[in-house]
């Protein structure tokens, strides 16, 4: 075996010596293993698999340190990142997983350069993985600046407010603020198909919203429907009204939402709180329990900012 196909797949620490430009320490985690639910297919979804992660920090040489522990960039803080991408949120992909946990390292003012190497151990008699190699500076030039996320105002449309005359007028109050909009509908007074499978019906039900979702932006072209975070972030910084596509969001959380689809106030209320919502305006419907300011208006009212 040729040296260059050895140190392809050698240990990151092998790999980040054979690279080094300069005179660094390292700290290294090695085949640290934890079962999570992650991957694009259907089949990996509701299932935990094992996933391993092997990581090695390059931080600039420490001087004396006084055997204080306050002086190092501690093991703790590798596994806190880690833990803390795969709790953030539900992923497809180990190439994003290792990107977010790079980033989050990198952010330690100890390190310089970090190798971040992930594999899932349960995909059949082999490992299947990803590798990268993040410096410090590189999130900047690649425009992932960390922002304060907005606070938007949520709004719940209940079927009689979506066919409601006052519609426009109601949107057309809620666009003068400077807060983000984002609506939120449940499903059409029609029954959906029903399955003998759980996980098919929620999606179904999922779907039913997504549904009146796009009967809604039809009402109003101000209206986008939006279904990932990504878009919703932007929506929020520019200006654009949107309207929640729930499937992907809830499907992709961690902890997801313990309300049904066909408790879609429920629903609303746990987004509004995973939003951290500034308020959540529910028009046509009571107000449910929410982890962010909430209160309720008739059909028939006119909004009041």
């Amino acid at each position: 075996m040729s040296d260059e196909i050895r140190m392809a797949f050698a240990h990151p620490s092998e790999r980040a010596e054979a690279s080094a430009t300069q005179p660094c320490d390292r700290i290294s985690l090695r085949d640290y293993v934890v079962e999570v639910e992650i991957g694009a297919f259907q089949l990996e979804r509701g299932h935990l698999q094992r996933v391993r992660f092997n990581v090695v920090v390059e931080v600039a040489p420490l001087g004396p340190i006084d055997d204080d522990v306050d002086q190092i960039l501690s093991y703790d803080r590798v596994t806190e990142a880690i833990n803390y991408e795969l709790q953030a949120e539900r992923l497809n992909l180990l190439e994003t997983l290792a990107a977010r946990v790079a980033e989050r390292i990198l952010h330690e003012p100890q390190a310089l350069r970090v190798f971040v190497r992930i594999e899932k151990l349960d995909r059949g008699p082999f490992s299947l993985g990803v590798e990268i190699v993040r410096a410090k500076g590189e999130e900047a030039s690649a425009g992932q600046v960390h922002e304060e996320p907005p606070h938007p105002r949520m709004v719940y449309l209940s079927n009689a407010a979506i066919t409601a005359p006052q519609l426009k007028g109601w949107i057309d109050t809620l666009v003068s603020d400077d807060v983000p909009l984002v609506i939120c509908v449940g499903a059409a007074d029609v029954a959906a198909p029903q399955a003998g499978n759980a996980l098919a019906q929620r999606r179904i039900d999922l779907l039913a919203i997504e549904q009146n979702a796009w009967i809604l932006a039809a009402r109003d072209k101000r209206c986008m429907v939006v279904g990932t975070r990504t878009e919703l972030d932007w929506a929020m910084k520019n200006g654009q009204v949107s309207v929640w596509a729930p499937s992907k969001i809830v499907l992709d959380a961690v902890d997801g939402p313990s309300a049904s689809p066909r408790d879609a106030l429920a629903l609303v209320a746990w987004f509004a709180g995973e939003m951290t919502a500034a308020e959540l305006l529910v028009i046509g419907a009571d107000a449910p329990a929410c982890e962010v300011p909430v209160r309720a208006m008739a059909v028939t009212e006119e909004v009041v900012l």
